[in-house]
């Protein structure tokens, strides 16, 4: 039977369990994975099922580091650098970042560790990869937790209400022109409050690559005329609904994905669906709050 829950506030253990992230790089096993020739980094830790977690943009694998130390007791935590990032490969082309070929990266890095499925994890475009694996490629997926990114169907039905308000005007429209001289390291580290953190991504960063970067809203996003046809006739995505149990994790201060594509998730999801929304947490949820995150990722994982 489907259960919804719309806090766990009042259902988290009033309890604190050691989370020092300041050793996580020190910690952590580095590895890589081949798809089709394309190598995907990766940082692991800890022992037990299989946890992969996946970043969004500007961002890299050390995005999860409190989450990493908070679940290393009792997981396999495996935290991506997706492909254009940090010490992933950096394929040119616009095809090369395909959601197929974004999904297939994820499946090399679970066989990479021995595994033919796991808990996936993921934030703002590792989220979107994570509901299409678990849409698309149900079979790879054994548990689901999304940060920050709502179900394709609900977010288009979001995108429709707003594109048809603002005379179709999306910013992805700019966002295709940047170049590394428009997205600096400076500016794409921005956003990271922990100074000692922001060091270590501004040297991330220094290795990625922004072609890359907005190579995946080239791929993958529409285009203003694309739109603007959908627009004349609007259908929302039919698409197979997620039978695995699925957290979903919502910092409500978002300003770019919005929380109206919360709304009717549960008809998409065949299994229990449980929600956390954070009202202090902004777009970057896993940082903003992090030990609520860490928490409530533990004690869903660990109920059964």
């Amino acid at each position: 039977m489907k259960s919804t829950t719309l806090s766990l506030f009042l259902l988290l253990p009033f309890f604190l369990f050691s989370q020092s992230s300041t050793s996580i790089l020190e910690e952590v096993t580095h590895g890589y994975a081949d798809n089709n020739g394309v190598k995907i980094h990766y940082a692991t830790i800890g022992e037990g099922p299989l946890v992969v977690m996946l970043h969004g943009f500007p961002d890299y694998w050390y995005t999860w580091r409190d989450q990493m130390a908070a679940l290393k007791a009792d997981f396999q935590v495996v935290a991506m650098d997706l492909r254009g990032y940090n010490l992933s490969g950096q394929p040119a082309g616009v095809d090369n970042y395909q959601m197929q070929h974004l999904m297939q990266d994820v499946v090399a890095v679970i066989n990479a560790n021995g595994k033919e499925k796991a808990i996936i994890v993921g934030h703002d475009w590792g989220g979107g990869i994570a509901w299409q694996l678990a849409i698309h490629r149900p079979e790879v997926v054994e548990k689901l937790i999304v940060c920050n990114l709502t179900h394709p169907t609900s977010q288009a039905a979001e995108n429709l209400k707003v594109w048809a308000s603002n005379d179709n005007t999306s910013y992805t429209d700019d966002f295709r022109q940047h170049t590394s001289e428009t997205l600096p390291v400076t500016w794409l580290s921005g956003w990271v409050k922990d100074a000692e953190a922001k060091k270590q991504y501004d040297k991330a960063f220094s290795r990625s690559s922004v072609e890359s970067m907005v190579n995946y809203y080239k791929a993958n996003m529409p285009t203003k005329d694309q739109r603007a046809a959908w627009l004349q006739d609007p259908k929302l995505p039919d698409l197979p609904k997620v039978k695995v149990p699925v957290l979903v994790i919502f910092g409500t201060k978002d300003k770019y994905v919005l929380k109206g594509g919360l709304n009717n998730t549960w008809d998409y999801v065949a299994s229990d669906l449980t929600m956390v929304t954070l009202p202090k947490a902004g777009h970057f949820v896993q940082q903003d709050e992090s030990e609520m995150v860490s928490k409530s990722m533990r004690m869903w994982l660990l109920r059964d």
